[in-house]
């Protein structure tokens, strides 16, 4: 049975040390959240098809991220309630759509994470992908029934993500690709894809990962007006280390792509980029950042997911229930995919539709409260620009979620 203090709160971590350490995590439970297998695909597919103009949909993930987790983590940490508690006091039941979207998308969207630890686990140690997936699992299972739970999961993904940022860095720079051109691309593309700028904000931004940071810091005990300067250092950090990662791993393609080397997307076309650059030592880091996307991901899916459920009872404030839930939750992703070897295509079609739905649902909700509920804010003055910003963007992923439904809608009838 896990012990009472598996799962962190504010009353086992408000300690001043904690803090930092929970506020680290914070910030790389939303970075490694923000990227896991299905960007790591996302990113190989369409630098192939882009080339360097995809820098232009990197770096506008990138603003949109900064504006929403900017808003998000100040909303939240600031109220010091849940998104779905604000959701509920501004507008009866949303808090509760807001959960079960997210609940759902992120148990879908775990079995995808628990087979890309699999297949990075191949690609590493030449595992069979289905030994790795419950082995891997069984790691992140493990994080949450030990003592002290919160600090040993920032530490592991602290860890993990400095270890994938830095076997990016190697295979960007050994694959030498045209930073000029990238750079002037990302200002001045000769190509725009929308269709490809909305697929990466959707699964970079959007479902669980828009509140993994955020609710990790609540968590802690990192809440109130008294807090906003650290709270606002920790959303600007997050949002660096995730561009950082997002860039590395775009240039590392890059350099591929532009060295005439053809991958195969119908593959595993990262896989072929990272051996193309590095040799057979480029695959095993290949392995190596995969997996580490997908651990971490499991992780942020399971412990942000989670966080949701005591919309539905207030059983799930305690700390014994939610260690259960938790533990529950990455068993049962890791089962499906045992059962069935992959993520389903359907329920993953679902999961990005919810993705596409949960951030304009949730993002709106939370500008409003912070616009005109100042008394959620425990009196806070929020700045204008964050608002306005916030407006902008918020219109953006409207648009966004009434693609993803359109996309829903025409994969069910075809």
């Amino acid at each position: 049975m896990p012990p009472e203090s598996s799962v962190p709160t504010a009353t086992t971590e408000s300690t001043p040390k904690t803090r930092r350490t929970a506020l680290i995590g914070a910030i790389f439970l939303m970075a490694t959240s923000a990227i896991g297998p299905g960007f790591i695909t996302q990113t190989a597919n369409f630098t192939v098809a882009l080339g360097a103009a995809f820098a232009f949909g990197i770096l506008m993930s990138v603003l949109v991220d900064f504006v929403v987790q900017m808003n998000i983590w100040r909303i939240v940490s600031v109220s010091g309630k849940r998104a779905h508690e604000i959701a509920n006091t501004v507008v009866p039941g949303a808090g509760h759509l807001l959960a079960a979207l997210v609940i759902l998308g992120g148990l879908v969207f775990n079995i995808g994470n628990v087979a890309g630890t699999g297949l990075g686990l191949n690609a590493m140690l030449g595992l069979d992908p289905k030994i790795g997936g419950a082995v891997s699992a069984l790691i992140g299972i493990s994080l949450f029934v030990v003592k002290r739970a919160g600090l040993a999961m920032d530490r592991v993904i602290i860890v993990l993500g400095m270890l994938m940022i830095g076997l990016t860095l190697y295979v960007a720079i050994v694959s030498q690709p045209p930073i000029g051109d990238a750079l002037t691309q990302a200002v001045w593309p000769d190509k725009v894809d929308f269709a490809a700028i909305t697929t990466i904000i959707g699964g970079t931004v959007g479902g669980y990962i828009t509140y993994s940071g955020a609710h990790r810091l609540l968590d802690s005990g990192t809440t109130g007006p008294q807090h906003i300067r650290e709270v606002t250092r920790g959303a600007l950090t997050g949002i660096a280390v995730t561009g950082v990662m997002r860039f590395l791993l775009f240039l590392a393609i890059l350099g591929v792509v532009a060295g005439g080397v053809a991958l195969n997307t119908k593959g595993n076309a990262t896989a072929d980029a990272f051996e193309s650059a590095a040799g057979q030592f480029g695959l095993r880091a290949f392995g190596v950042v995969l997996w580490a996307a997908a651990i971490t991901s499991v992780i942020g899916a399971a412990y942000t997911s989670v966080s949701f459920f005591d919309a539905f009872s207030q059983r799930f404030t305690e700390t014994r229930t939610r260690n259960w839930t938790t533990v529950i939750f990455i068993l049962v992703s890791a089962v499906i995919f045992l059962l069935i070897g992959t993520a389903p295509a359907a329920l993953l079609v679902f999961a990005g539709g919810f993705n596409g739905l949960i951030l304009p649902i949730g993002f709106t909700i939370l500008l409003y409260a912070a616009w005109r509920r100042r008394e959620l804010l425990n009196g806070y003055r929020y700045p204008g620009w964050l608002i306005v910003a916030g407006a902008v963007v918020a219109a953006l992923t409207w648009y966004m979620g009434v693609v993803s439904a359109q996309n829903i809608f025409h994969y069910l009838t075809a």
